[in-house]
């Protein structure tokens, strides 16, 4: 909270709730701390952020401006607002709110329409050093400028989408892991510019927090990229590589034995996996973590290893192949209601199913016998 003098949650509760019984007509006035409240203004400011944070975004900006008390206040307490609402002329407000707002830690500014411009990241870059989270997805107006930018101003985020900015380059992308090297979400889905082997590789160096990539229909990322990746982004948990045609099973067997978090893997399109991926993530398993497959059985067995699995389109694939690697992983499920091993397209894998799904034709058996 903010404010001069700090006030009690007990007493903050209180005052809370019967200013809320004046808005709501009550004439009788409030007292805090020995302080009566019989105008707006007379608010103190850890109330006043109570009350801020019951409002949407736009609420709030509204009420920064009824005075400069409120404006001091709420510019000072507010560490999270989301622009998305904004169907015209969010550039000229970020402008204009990015001075004032210079604690935010959560900045959402996702555009159905391209409205934002460089001059308007480098204005968050200068006022917003907090930022952690970031998302200026479909911001097709922003060029390299943008990144250089965040990559000075903007040292402490965790986490950036600018998915379908299709104006960045790699070189400007690679720039940016050099400072910014607390990443741990990273969303560059649709960026064929700057999703190339030579900015995975700086990832690859720099961001080793990493924890979710998404690099959906990137088609300039190969395996030297994705192995980079897996070489020093060893807490890698979810990745998505659908779309990514020029990747082989060196990517997939590369993140099978350096990514030993890896929970969800999108492989949906890239045609060149075979079999040969498929067996080393389900070897990885029991070989990387120095387990046998009793010991396995008996531990969290389903909490570990993969949880998703996206192998649609991938036409290479056996049944023999893709069944190991379900039996390896209880959590890939192919059961209705609960798909998590996703096989479109592949009509020669409809014989696979998890185990869920064998218990359960099982027990229908057993009750159909009986009946009988």
């Amino acid at each position: 909270m903010i404010g001069e003098a700090k006030v009690g949650n007990e007493d903050l509760n209180l005052c809370f709730e019967k200013l809320m019984m004046v808005a709501a007509g009550n004439s009788e006035g409030v007292k805090m701390n020995g302080v009566g409240i019989t105008e707006w203004k007379d608010i103190p400011v850890e109330l006043l952020l109570r009350i801020v944070s019951l409002l949407d975004d736009q609420t709030a900006i509204v009420a920064s401006s009824v005075c400069s008390g409120w404006r001091d206040a709420i510019c000072l307490g507010l560490t999270q607002l989301c622009l998305s609402w904004c169907r015209k002329n969010m550039n000229n407000l970020v402008l204009s709110l990015a001075p004032k707002f210079t604690r935010l830690q959560t900045l959402i500014l996702r555009q159905e329409n391209p409205q934002l411009e460089d001059n308007a990241v480098e204005t968050i870059s200068k006022f917003c050093h907090d930022l952690q989270d970031l998302d200026l997805s479909k911001s097709f107006k922003l060029s390299d400028r943008s990144l250089y930018a965040l990559a000075h101003g903007c040292p402490n985020l965790k986490k950036l989408n600018i998915s379908g900015c299709t104006s960045f380059s790699d070189e400007a992308l690679a720039y940016l892991t050099n400072f910014c090297r607390k990443l741990k979400i990273l969303n560059l889905c649709g960026c064929v510019k700057a999703a190339t082997d030579h900015a995975l590789q700086a990832i690859g160096r720099n961001c080793n927090m990493l924890q979710s990539l998404n690099l959906g229909w990137c088609d300039n990322v190969g395996d030297l990229g994705v192995m980079s990746l897996a070489y020093g982004c060893h807490d890698l948990r979810c990745l998505d590589l659908c779309g990514c045609v020029r990747i082989t099973d060196d990517s997939v067997i590369a993140l099978a034995n350096e990514c030993l978090h890896l929970r969800s893997l999108g492989l949906y399109y890239c045609r060149n996996i075979t079999d040969r991926a498929m067996y080393s993530l389900a070897h990885s398993r029991v070989k990387n973590k120095g387990l046998t497959w009793e010991s396995s059985m008996k531990g969290r067995y389903e909490d570990d290893g993969l949880k998703s699995l996206n192998i649609s389109q991938c036409t290479a694939l056996t049944p023999s192949a893709v069944q190991a690697l379900c039996d390896t992983f209880p959590a890939l499920h192919t059961c209705s209601g609960r798909h998590s091993l996703v096989m479109s397209g592949c009509l020669n894998l409809t014989s696979v199913h998890c185990a869920c799904a064998v218990q359960a034709h099982r027990t229908f058996n057993t009750i159909f016998h009986t009946a009988h």
